[in-house]
């Protein structure tokens, strides 16, 4: 009985240690970036974070903001 115990105790120890490792990588994953992507066949453009397809190449650098659009410039006016 004694050996059921420590085993159902360590078997929660696992399962805390593996929570705890899911939510700090979960914690530190960063968006993915946004594209333009070209098609090859009409030369129309969409904005995407994956590839559309295998008919869509990249046509520009990554965004950081959502939906193709830059990044906010935040003003910071220090305080007198």
């Amino acid at each position: 009985m004694m050996r059921i115990a420590a085993c159902a105790r360590n078997h929660r120890l696992w399962v805390g240690a593996l929570v705890c490792a899911f939510a700090c990588t979960a914690a530190l994953a960063a968006p993915a970036p946004w594209f333009y992507w070209r098609s090859k066949v009409d030369a129309q453009r969409v904005c995407a974070q994956t590839s559309p397809g295998s008919g869509w190449e990249k046509d520009s650098p990554p965004y950081d903001g959502p939906g193709c659009a830059p990044r906010r410039k935040v003003l910071i006016v220090p305080m007198r």
